[in-house]
């Protein structure tokens, strides 16, 4: 009975003291995880301290040749180039937009566009004619958002689509505007709620493979 009674005993302390182990491991783990997550962010943040610093430095050489997105929609320009493109050419663009703006930032330019702006800047000031270029700009996922009226805007986002002016000046260049109509039917948006010079296709896939097979470069915009 006393040996029963002693081995009760050690083995209540032995799951104790394992439980008791158990939660300094994880309390242990925890800080780590902890430290890292803090270092991290500590890295994140001075490199984009360090990405600010160097934009501030080129800001007041930055130039825009045709449009004006926003300061990362501008240019630094290039003295001395020794590798020049073939202004006789035709510069058939295709560019791809997935996203729109986070609820942080909902009331700037989607960064998309400002890339297309930015985009055909270079393509102009490289010597490029503005009637070489044919920029097919093509939205799909959260991204179709981006060419809605602001009716759809001020309804989801309670202000007017802050990307009107640059689409109307991307128009005003010849550029198209294709949505994916398979994103419409997921993302519940009819197709009166586009702005006008909004095309509707079924599907994205289609769109950027047949353009690719016409010869037209495809940029594909990451967030």
């Amino acid at each position: 009975m006393l040996l029963s009674l002693c081995i009760l005993v050690l083995n209540v302390f032995a799951q104790k003291h394992n439980a008791d182990s158990a939660v300094k491991v994880m309390q242990a783990q925890e800080d780590s995880t902890l430290r890292a997550a803090m270092h991290a962010d500590s890295v994140r943040i001075k490199r984009e301290f360090a990405f600010k610093m160097k934009v501030a430095k080129v800001q007041p050489s930055i130039i825009y040749p045709v449009l004006n997105a926003g300061q990362f929609s501008g240019i630094v320009p290039v003295k001395d180039r020794t590798e020049i493109p073939d202004t006789n050419m035709d510069y058939k663009l295709l560019f791809e937009i997935s996203f729109s703006n986070p609820d942080s930032i909902v009331k700037e330019i989607n960064t998309g566009l400002v890339e297309v702006a930015r985009v055909i800047n270079l393509h102009v000031a490289s010597g490029i004619p503005l009637k070489r270029i044919f920029p097919v700009i093509v939205f799909h996922g959260g991204g179709i958002k981006v060419v809605t009226n602001n009716t759809y805007y001020k309804e989801h986002f309670k202000i007017e689509n802050p990307n009107i002016k640059v689409i109307n000046q991307l128009s005003d260049l010849g550029a198209r505007f294709i949505v994916c109509g398979q994103s419409m039917a997921y993302g519940e948006i009819k197709k009166e709620m586009f702005l006008p010079q909004v095309k509707v296709s079924l599907t994205a896939q289609t769109v950027l493979t047949s353009y690719q097979l016409k010869g037209y470069v495809k940029n594909t915009i990451q967030q």
